[in-house]
């Protein structure tokens, strides 16, 4: 399994309202993605901070969700938020 964990940080109100606006079907997509075992963007107690919890079931299907993603409205509207992201393999 693939893990990433990690925070979107938005360092204005339009890049909080961008990730408000986009979240929700971006999630809805990701979840339908082969491969998804789970997948979570939730706000923190910082508006400006949204911790990302996501997990793949092998690293193809970790890559397929990063290209979707980048060619995405999601990735177009959020683009310059910072990703302060770490990828783990969770392998026995």
């Amino acid at each position: 399994m693939i893990r990433l964990r990690g925070h979107l940080v938005c360092v204005t109100s339009e890049e909080a309202a961008a990730v408000q606006q986009h979240v929700a079907l971006h999630t809805q997509l990701s979840r339908a993605e082969p491969g998804c075992l789970s997948f979570e963007v939730t706000p923190t107690d910082d508006p400006m901070v949204w911790e990302v919890m996501e997990t793949f079931r092998t690293q193809d299907d970790f890559n397929a969700h990063q290209a979707r993603t980048r060619a995405s409205r999601w990735f177009e509207a959020t683009r310059g938020i910072l990703r302060d992201f770490r990828v783990e393999d969770l392998r026995d």
